[in-house]
């Protein structure tokens, strides 16, 4: 079982479940949460004609699309994608700040 705790004002404890040698194409998490918290989204999926479970579901779905594409994507007119290109091909010489971190011995070696 992996747990993680969100930084959020509230605490929420996410338990994903092992299911052993036969992997099942469905798992469970399982949340504490406060009941006004509860309540919040068992109104917003009423209002949308869902479950709870759907709902948040979907919505966490969405979420973590959202914050890899964040990562990942980013849109550019063509002036600004000219520019980054520009700027990609012909990098600015290393200063002393770049020249001393490449010298410095990663943590993980020390």
């Amino acid at each position: 079982m992996s747990k993680a705790r969100s930084s959020a004002d509230e605490a929420v404890d996410v338990v994903v479940a092992d299911r052993g040698s036969h992997p099942d194409p469905k798992g469970s998490i399982n949340l504490r949460i406060e009941a006004k918290t509860r309540q919040l989204i068992d109104d917003a999926a009423a209002v949308l004609g869902k479950t709870r479970t759907e709902f948040m579901i979907e919505s966490a779905r969405q979420q973590a699309i959202d914050v890899l594409l964040d990562q990942r994507l980013f849109l550019l007119d063509a002036e600004r994608y000219a520019a980054f290109m520009d700027v990609l091909d012909n990098p600015p010489a290393p200063g002393p700040k770049l020249r001393s971190l490449l010298r410095r011995v990663p943590a993980w070696r020390s």
